[in-house]
């Protein structure tokens, strides 16, 4: 009889280290699902390779352009390379039209940089980063013109750059207008100085760079004198990327609070 009770007993604590096993076991197992989805909702696929594809157009100067070396440069890109090092990312650029940016992200790019404007239609198709940059347009004109107000600027003849915040303004705000679209800024302004255009629409900084280039030739007027609003710029970024936009969000804000962001608009862009 004791043997019999003692087999039972046996029995009994086996079948009780066995269930206990299993429900350690599945709740380890349960454990590691969990953390591997918090794994994947923490850290962005885009950069699972170590590596930031991205797009811009280096027709843009001082925010993109090409250098002595056929590379492309300018504060834009100089800034999305300091936010990938501190993702601790490989940043490769393609330079691309910029009409074709937007629809290449998620695809042939991770994100696009290219003093690219916030605006709700693009919205519809990317998230933007933080702002890192306010800027507005500028209308470029002969050194003789007598273009003065936003008046004048209806029924002209209006060079742009395909795809940008001058080309919607062009074509969207201005009565009467003729749009005529470049996919390089530069080509505008060279039909702008044989005669082609009335005036062309780019944003302040290029508009700056175009007049000192073409000194005496042409006149950078500001936005404010024909009522043209406050731009930002901002990181195009895949749509719904949340993880994405946190990280390079994060870098964004290290960068202006060590003194990084400071020193690139120094460098690029006031010309120190």
């Amino acid at each position: 009889m004791k043997k019999l009770v003692a087999l039972l007993l046996a029995a009994v604590m086996t079948m009780s280290l066995l269930t206990a096993c299993g429900n350690n076991a599945s709740e380890e197992t349960a454990k590691t699902d969990t953390a591997a989805e918090q794994g994947e909702e923490g850290a962005s696929q885009a950069l699972a390779d170590g590596v930031l594809t991205v797009g811009t157009n280096a027709e843009f100067p001082p925010f993109e352009y090409v250098d002595d070396n056929g590379e492309a440069d300018g504060f834009d890109i100089a800034l999305i390379r300091a936010i990938g090092e501190k993702l601790g990312a490989e940043v490769v650029v393609e330079n691309m039209e910029f009409d074709s940016l937007v629809a290449s992200i998620g695809s042939k790019i991770d994100v696009a940089i290219a003093g690219m404007t916030v605006t709700d239609e693009r919205k519809e198709s990317v998230d933007f980063s933080d702002s890192y940059y306010e800027a507005v347009q500028y209308v470029i004109l002969p050194a003789d013109s007598e273009i003065a107000t936003a008046e004048d600027l209806v029924g002209k003849t209006i060079g742009v750059q395909l795809g940008t915040t001058g080309d919607f303004i062009a074509s969207d705000d201005i009565a009467d207008t003729t749009v005529q679209q470049y996919n390089k800024a530069v080509d505008a302004v060279n039909d702008l100085i044989n005669g082609r255009l009335d005036c062309v629409i780019i944003d302040k900084n290029p508009a700056l760079v175009f007049e000192s280039r073409f000194e005496g030739q042409v006149k950078a007027v500001p936005g404010e004198q024909f009522a043209f609003g406050v731009e930002e710029y901002a990181i195009a970024l895949p749509k719904g990327d949340a993880a994405l936009a946190q990280q390079i969000n994060g870098a964004l804000a290290e960068i202006k609070e060590d003194g990084t962001f400071d020193q690139l608009v120094k460098t690029y862009i006031e010309g120190e």
